[in-house]
Formats: structure tokens, sequence, C-alpha cells
């Protein structure tokens, strides 16, 4: 049968999601932790691999497996096997037709920065950081340029393996809770794909709008140049959270977990 999960965790003590040799990856330590609940070798694949550094709060992947359980066992099982920062949400048999990538109409990720005079302490590793004030009316104009389908060969690193570098923005929102030097931002993104770093190359360059080095329209140029070196530098992992896939209802999958009622 194939078998969904909607995982959670807090990606600083890793490598990023996908397996490395080291195996301090999310994704060893939860094919680990199925391994030793099915007492099989499991591998599983992703909706969408995430950075070392970055957080997931229903990172969703499908398995295929002999092994039979009751839906909520898949759960606690797995957990049990798990480090205390690697959590399953969720689990559902779905079709052998779902795809946990091919399926996604949809990913959505959302930066989390502290904007203050001082840097970070207990969200130490849980969001970016910025000691100069930002304005949220620049951000949101030079957000609007990105929108649709753009060619964002400008925030794509060296190493992206995407075939192409056309994908479509379909949202952007940023909102603030607090006052000025004294508040955190949240900045929200969905697209039909995402290049590698993507998000975090935008990150530096909304940024570098916010707090006044460039005016809103430099958006413009740097897609026109589609060129990485034309844009800001790659903004740190801390506080880029992946919220998951979007599925179509026909799935029946969940659409959020816990973890997005605690994200500021």
């Amino acid at each position: 049968m194939r078998i969904a999960l909607g995982v959670s965790y807090n990606g600083s003590a890793y490598e990023g999601w996908q397996s490395q040799l080291s195996g301090l990856t999310v994704q060893d330590k939860l094919e680990a932790a199925l391994g030793k609940f099915t007492q099989s070798k499991v591998s599983t694949l992703c909706a969408g691999r995430t950075d070392s550094g970055v957080h997931g709060l229903m990172q969703v992947v499908h398995f295929d497996t002999d092994a039979e359980r009751e839906t909520n066992s898949w759960v606690r099982g797995t957990n049990a096997y798990l480090p205390k920062d690697i959590a399953v949400q969720w689990a559902q048999i779905v079709p052998r037709e779902f795809h946990c990538r091919a399926s996604a109409t949809a990913r959505r990720y959302a930066y989390v920065v502290l904007e203050s005079a001082v840097r970070p302490s207990v969200e130490a590793g849980r969001v970016g950081w910025v000691y100069r004030g930002l304005d949220v009316d620049t951000m949101r104009q030079a957000a609007n340029y990105l929108l649709g389908e753009q060619d964002f060969s400008s925030f794509r690193a060296a190493a992206c393996q995407a075939l192409s570098p056309v994908k479509t923005m379909q949202r952007i929102d940023i909102s603030f809770r607090g006052e000025p030097m004294q508040r955190y931002w949240r900045f929200e993104f969905e697209a039909n794909a995402f290049l590698h770093h993507m998000i975090r190359n935008i990150m530096g360059c909304l940024l570098m709008v916010g707090d006044g080095r460039q005016p809103p329209e430099w958006i413009l140029d740097v897609l026109a140049k589609r060129d990485r070196d034309a844009a800001a530098p790659t903004f740190s992992p801390d506080g880029l959270y992946f919220l998951g896939p979007v599925y179509p209802d026909s799935w029946g999958l969940p659409k959020q977990t816990a973890a997005f009622d605690w994200l500021p």
C-alpha cells in the first residue's frame, strides 16, 4: 500500500532534508525510524527538499510498504523512534496514483524575521534577524513585481538542478507584529515550484528594499538581468519554514498541522 505522512521538524540540527552519507538529515532520521517500526527498509519521497537549518511545518512524504498498521499507529509508532525535533503529524493511506511531489499544485513557505537592535536569543535559529528598520509599503511594492510567471534566474543558486528557471509566484504576503525595532515580520510565499535558494535570495532583496538601501523598482532590474550577481546576498536559513505543499481537495489530505498556530 502507499502511505502519505505529514512531518514537522526543527531543521537547526540537520544537514537539510535529503539523505547524505553522514546520516544527519531529516530524511535519514525518518527512514531509520520507519525501518525500525516496520522491520523493513523504507524509502521515502518528499514534496519539497529543504536546506540545512530550514524548518518544516508540514513536509509531506509518501512511501510504499507491505507492512499493515492502523493509521494512528503510523504516527505514534514512527514517532517512538524519531528524535524530539522531528514528528509525524498525520498518516493516511493514499491511492497508488498519488505522488507527494507531482500531485502538488503549489508549495508554501514562510520567513519569520526579527527586527531589533539586539540579536535573537530564545528564538535563535527560529527567526532571521535584521538590525535596520524595515518599511512595509516599499517591500510590498517590490514583492508585487515578483508575482506571476517569471524567469527567476537571478534568484537561483549555482547548484540548482531545476530544468527551467521559469516559475509562477502566486502569492507573497508581508505582515508584522510589534513596534519599530521591536517587531516580528512574517513573509509568506506560494508558488507552483521554487528554485534552489530562491526564497532566501528573494528575501535578501526584499530586506534591502525594506531598509532603504534599494528602491522597490530595483527588483525589476534584478529580474531582467537574469544573473545571480545582480541580486542581494543569500539570506540566512534561520526563520525559514516549509509550510507544505498544496493539493487538490480530491486527495482528502490535511491542509495544515498544529504547528501552524504556533508560528508567529
